[in-house]
C-alpha cells in the first residue's frame, strides 16, 4: 500500500485499474483488506481506491478518544483531491455509507454517484435510533471491561456468533486491532441527517440492503430510498457483509456515463 498526508493524517490507500474513479469506504472497524475479493471486478470498472480510514491502519491521531463522520469525510474529500480522482463513483458499507452520504453533501462536485451498502443513517428511525444506541453501549461497555474485545463485541452484535467465529485469523485480528477506533466512532455518534437534506442529493444511487441483517438497516434503507430523487433499491441475501462487487452493484457503476 502508499500512503498520503492528507488532512493532518497519513492515510494508506491502493490504486487498482485504469478510468472513472471509485472510493470504496470501509465500515466501522474495518480497513481496505474488506474489498480485497471485491477488488479485481471492480477495477474492470475503473480506477478504484481503497483506502484505512483515520485510526485503522492508518494514522491514529495522540489522543483517538473521539472521530466523527464529518472529520472522515474531510479525509475521503481531502485524499481524492490529493490523487486527482474527482468526481468518483463512492461505495460505502455501513459507518462508510455514513462517509460517502457527508461527502456527497458537503463536497458535491467530488462525488458523481453514490453506492451505499447499508449505510447506517439510524436518525431516520426511532426504532434505529434504539438499535444504534444499545450497539454504542454494548461497544463502550466492551471497551471499559475489556479493549481487546471491541472488534469481537460489534460483529457478534451485527453479524451474529457465525460471521464472527467463521472469520479467519487475520480478519479477527483486523477487527480486534481495529477496537480503539470503533469506540472513537461510537463516541463521536452516527451522522445527523434529515430527509430533507437526503432529498438534496440527485446524483445516481443505489442502496443494497441484505434481506438477514437487523431490521434498523431495513428501515434506514427504506427511508432512503423514498428521501433521494434519483435512487433505486435492491435487495441481496445474505447479512450485513454484502459484497460490493455483487451483480447489481457492478451494473449501476456500469450504467453511470462517462
Amino acid at each position: 500500500m502508499a500512503e498520503l498526508y492528507v488532512n493532518g493524517v497519513r492515510l494508506y490507500y491502493e490504486e487498482h485499474g485504469q478510468g472513472p474513479p471509485i472510493l470504496c469506504v470501509h465500515g466501522m472497524a474495518g480497513s481496505a483488506i474488506m474489498w480485497a475479493a471485491a477488488v479485481p471486478e471492480l477495477a474492470r470498472l475503473g480506477r478504484v481506491l481503497v483506502y484505512d480510514r483515520r485510526g485503522h491502519r492508518s494514522q491514529r491521531p495522540d489522543p483517538y478518544d473521539k472521530t466523527t463522520v464529518a472529520e472522515h469525510a474531510d479525509d475521503a474529500a481531502a485524499l481524492l483531491d490529493a490523487l486527482g480522482a474527482t468526481p468518483a463513483a463512492v461505495i460505502g458499507r455501513s459507518y462508510g455509507g455514513e462517509i460517502a452520504i457527508d461527502l456527497a453533501l458537503r463536497y458535491p462536485q467530488r462525488v458523481r454517484a453514490l453506492v451505499l451498502l447499508e449505510a447506517a443513517i439510524f436518525s431516520l428511525s426511532a426504532e434505529a435510533i434504539a438499535w444504534e444506541e444499545s450497539l454504542r453501549q454494548r461497544v463502550l461497555a466492551a471497551a471499559t471491561d475489556d479493549p481487546t474485545t471491541v472488534g469481537k463485541t460489534l460483529v457478534r452484535f451485527i453479524l451474529g456468533d457465525a460471521t464472527w467465529d467463521g472469520f479467519p485469523a487475520p480478519i479477527q485480528q483486523m477487527f480486534t486491532d481495529n477496537g480503539p477506533a470503533a469506540v472513537a466512532e461510537a463516541t463521536g455518534g452516527p451522522l445527523q441527517v434529515d430527509r430533507a437534506a437526503l432529498a438534496t442529493i440527485h446524483i445516481p444511487t443505489l442502496l443494497v440492503a441484505a434481506a438477514h441483517s437487523p431490521e434498523a438497516f431495513r428501515q434506514v434503507t427504506d427511508a432512503m430510498a423514498a428521501a433521494m430523487p434519483n435512487s433505486r433499491t435492491h435487495i441481496v441475501e445474505g447479512g450485513h457483509l454484502i459484497n460490493p462487487a455483487d451483480p447489481a452493484v457492478l451494473g449501476f457503476l456500469q450504467e453511470l456515463p462517462g
